[in-house]
């Protein structure tokens, strides 16, 4: 899981595991480039045949290590003066990808002296695993579009296809989510079940982000069903007074939030209404229904739904000459 990934990354930079990082570097180091004096002075000798091998890989290792280690400072470096978790996760990974490249690199070099004959080799390699791994690719590819296009990062909560999920791990060749919902509750709780899907996905469906980094926030909805005979006035009165003490006057600054958003979009024209606000229509059955509309963090939906229904009851039970429920043949 990305937040254990994010520990350990953390972790690893402390001063202790540091100083084990170095210590196995210069290790490494110290043995390949013995190796290479040893072997390229004659001091010892293996099977003829091999000794060019094994100097070609001591040189390469030599070089290898340090790629590893120019690497490593880097991610140090990263984690020291990165403050979005977010940031960090994808700059190491970046890092990462980028020295296993260079690693690979440095032994082609020093494997194949003769750069045409690696090339064609490589090509001809490279056209049957281009072939033999399609999915593969496209789902690299995929992570490079997450990275540069940000359509979700770490921790964001979003449906593609038919997953639904919190974002946890954004892999080179896929993404594991923290489902919410699914087939066993009716509600947008964790289900307890993680999903993972190709990165390539993104590019044969749609995304919808419930927490788009500039207005982490949703519109939700609460129906109350009253008999025609209420007063729906203080209905409607009593169901706002309460969402907004569970609100809280800082969904009420989001709100203003929004509303410069929308000013500045190009669907200026759409009229945001006062916060929170409640509309009525018929049931189909014998009632009417009061529909709260409120802003909510979207992980926070069923939290809040809950203290809202309960507390707008109790409040509306206490006067039960202006608030009639359907109730005996009416329900």
């Amino acid at each position: 899981m990305e937040i254990k990934r994010d520990q350990d990354i953390r972790e690893s930079v402390q001063p202790k595991n540091q100083f084990i990082w170095l210590g196995s570097y210069i290790t490494a180091l110290l043995i390949c480039l013995a190796v290479y004096v040893l072997l390229h002075f004659n001091v010892i000798k293996i099977y003829s045949r091999y000794d060019d091998l094994v100097e070609k890989l001591a040189q390469a290792g030599f070089f290898g290590v340090l790629v590893l280690a120019a690497s490593k400072t880097i991610e140090i470096l990263i984690v020291k003066r990165s403050g979005s978790r977010y940031r960090r996760y994808n700059l190491v990974r970046l890092t990462h990808l980028v020295s296993l490249i260079a690693v690979g690199f440095i032994l082609v070099s020093f494997l194949f002296t003769n750069w045409y004959a690696a090339a064609v080799s490589l090509g001809l390699f490279s056209l049957i695993l281009g072939f033999a791994l399609q999915t593969p690719i496209s789902s690299f590819i995929g992570w490079m579009y997450i990275i540069i296009r940000v359509p979700y990062r770490i921790g964001d909560r979003i449906q593609i296809d038919t997953f639904r999920g919190d974002v946890i791990e954004i892999g080179y060749l896929d993404t594991t989510l923290w489902e919410f919902g699914g087939d066993y509750l009716t509600n947008d709780l964790p289900s307890g079940r993680l999903i993972r899907f190709p990165n390539s996905l993104v590019f044969a469906s749609p995304v919808f982000n419930y927490s788009w980094r500039n207005f982490p926030y949703i519109w939700n909805e609460i129906p109350f069903h009253v008999a025609y005979e209420s007063d729906l006035d203080h209905v409607e009165k009593t169901i706002r007074e309460v969402a907004q003490q569970e609100l809280g006057e800082e969904m009420e600054q989001k709100i203003e939030q929004l509303k410069t958003y929308v000013r500045e979009s190009p669907v200026s024209d759409i009229q945001i209404r006062e916060y929170p606000f409640v509309s009525w229509r018929i049931n189909n059955n014998t009632w009417a229904e009061a529909m709260l509309t409120y802003l909510v963090d979207p992980k926070q939906a069923a939290t809040t739904r809950t203290r809202i229904i309960k507390k707008a009851l109790a409040e509306l039970n206490k006067q039960p000459d202006k608030t009639m429920f359907p109730k005996s043949n009416a329900r």
